[in-house]
């Protein structure tokens, strides 16, 4: 009962071996997390040292609560932007208004994570197709490349209401370009590129960030009175952990944070269940999604009550988490640790970080997202798939930077798809293959005995499609004027409701009425069920109902004239 509501004592008891192993990939994340969460913060649109508080409290709270034995939660690059696209409107960035508010929208995201664990809605999921996921993540990251440029070439960052406008600007200042930042931004990003292709293992992240700010420390780079063009840097970053904080916010502002919210979440639920589900397929780790959906809601909450904002399962580096070797959630525990010794000793070293190279960690995270082969095997494997991907792929560009309305479209579109085919189900005409199966015999090729045509519809047979099928029943009969007896196979019909019913009790009269019999063939126990208690299995006749197509068609032909034989 202990372990249903601290899920962290599975872990124990321990292995030396598995503790050493949390250990060190909790040390090696941490590295790794340190320079990204100070990065992310400023993609947020917050302070440098936000970051490092929401790398820190949720970090530990989300490995504790959480089912995943390798998912590291804390600041990512996709919820940091949707953070900027919901409190840009709102507040000045930087401001602590602004501050106040990520907080308060790191609560409100944290409760909503709670409710769907508790109601058990992470089927949610289910309603957002993976095309449609992905050309949301496409446009994001290149949203977040492009947010960066201005950093990484040292000129001031235009904010406005669209993106085109935003980019256009961009690029009306490259007269402005600060060569040295541009140089070092330039250099940085191709190192971490590099270090990520070739050295996976190695904090490169790190390194850049030390060698940086001693270059900018040593040269004087950021001194107005050595450069006519000074690198601009962090500054100063208060050391000690971050101190308690009332999260909870009033109506006034819930009103206004709750939409934005509820985008987070559900991005921030998308992102973590694939990545914890591919962790945990790659582990053979049996993984409870809604356990792992609370330990991201007090994760969450951590982040709000310690001063920082909303906070995600993050891929990249539960990626590096695993291939180091971790072995229970306790490796995200050292991180978090790690992170804290960092606050409490290190932080007065960054003082001289160039934001230059934050932006290049942000643009090298960034660019590994981007796969746009992906997108078009989509396109290639199914044409409402593809569109749908590169529909929300353009329409969040579109939006932008309202990135809430671009996975709505996208959501919209996959609904629309799924009720589509629900509305449309396959409906084929069936032939006899050499195989001996009945198979659809436009696709292949079959000839159909006109005698008693067969159709089969693969799906459920409910009120959205009833129509669709009507008009399938009435075009085989004007394909085979001759024939008396149409059968429909209901081997993939696994539903049928009062509007299917219905709508076959009214076929079958009008047919009779015309000298054309209907008959069922294959009706699973279920269906015919509901057929019994509708009462259409008496409109029919049970001499109608057959096990087999091949038992129907013996029984037709001993109804039929004499001189009519099997024509297939």
């Amino acid at each position: 009962m202990l372990k249903r509501y601290f899920p962290f004592l599975a872990w124990f008891p321990m292995r030396p071996s598995d503790l050493r192993a949390d250990l060190l990939a909790g040390l090696t994340v941490a590295l790794v997390l340190i320079p990204q969460s100070m990065a992310y913060a400023e993609l947020a649109g917050l302070p440098p040292w936000v970051g490092l508080y929401a790398a820190f409290l949720p970090v530990i709270l989300g490995g504790l609560w959480g089912s995943s034995n390798h998912l590291q939660t804390g600041p990512g690059a996709t919820i940091s932007l949707l953070t900027a696209s919901v409190l840009g409107p709102l507040a000045m960035a930087n401001s602590p208004e602004y501050i106040l508010l990520a907080v308060q929208l790191a609560f409100i995201v944290g409760v909503l994570w709670l409710i769907m664990a508790m109601l058990h809605f992470t089927f949610v999921i289910n309603f957002i197709s993976r095309p449609v996921i992905e050309g949301f993540l496409h446009a994001g990251a290149i949203i977040i490349f492009t947010s960066q440029l201005g950093n990484i070439m040292g000129v001031e960052t235009v904010r406005g209401d669209h993106y085109i406008a935003e980019l256009a600007a961009l690029f009306g200042q490259l007269d402005q370009i600060n060569g040295m930042s541009l140089l070092m931004g330039g250099l940085s990003l191709g190192i971490l590129l590099i270090g990520h292709r070739w050295f996976p293992r190695i904090p490169v992240a790190v390194i850049v960030v030390v060698a940086s700010t001693g270059l900018v420390y040593l040269l004087g780079l950021s001194d107005p009175e050595h450069m006519t063009n000074p690198l601009i840097i962090v500054g100063q970053i208060s050391p000690g952990i971050p101190r308690p904080v009332l999260a909870i916010p009033g109506w006034h502002n819930l009103i206004r944070l709750l939409p934005g919210a509820l985008v987070i979440a559900l991005v921030g639920f998308i992102e973590m269940s694939s990545v914890a589900r591919a962790l945990a397929a790659r582990s053979g780790q049996k993984l409870n999604l809604n356990q792992e959906t609370i330990g991201q809601a007090v994760a969450s909450f951590g982040s709000a009550f310690s001063g920082g904002f909303p906070v995600n399962g993050s891929f990249s580096r539960s990626a590096l988490n695993f291939s180091m070797g971790a072995r229970s959630g306790l490796s995200a525990v050292f991180t978090g640790i790690f992170v804290l010794v960092f606050l409490l000793v290190f932080t007065r070293l960054l003082h001289f970080l160039p934001q230059t190279v934050l932006a290049a960690i942000i643009i090298s995270a960034v660019l590994r997202l981007l796969n746009f082969k992906q997108l078009w095997h989509y396109m290639v494997v199914n044409k409402a798939d593809g569109f749908s991907a590169f529909g929300c792929f353009f329409a969040t560009l579109l939006f932008a930077p309202h990135l809430e309305k671009g996975i709505i479209f996208g959501a919209s579109i996959s609904i629309f798809i799924h009720l589509y085919r629900m509305m449309r189900p396959h409906v084929a005409l069936l032939g006899l293959h050499p195989d001996g199966a009945m198979r659809d015999a436009d696709l292949h090729g079959l000839e159909t005995d006109p005698n008693l045509p067969a159709i089969r519809i693969d799906g459920r047979l409910f009120f959205a499609n009833v129509s669709y099928f009507e008009e399938q029943v009435y075009a085989t009969c004007e394909r085979f004027p001759e024939a008396h007896y149409i059968a429909v196979v209901f081997n993939g019909i696994n539903e049928i409701d009062a509007s299917g019913t219905e709508m076959l009790k009214e076929v079958a009269s009008q047919l009779k009425d015309n000298g054309v019999q209907l008959l069922f063939v294959g009706v699973k126990s279920q269906v015919l069920d509901v057929m019994h208690r509708s009462g259409l299995v008496r409109v029919v006749g049970e001499d109608n109902l057959f096990g087999s197509y091949d038992r129907a068609r013996k029984a037709i032909y001993t109804r039929l004239p004499y001189n009519l034989s099997y024509t297939i």
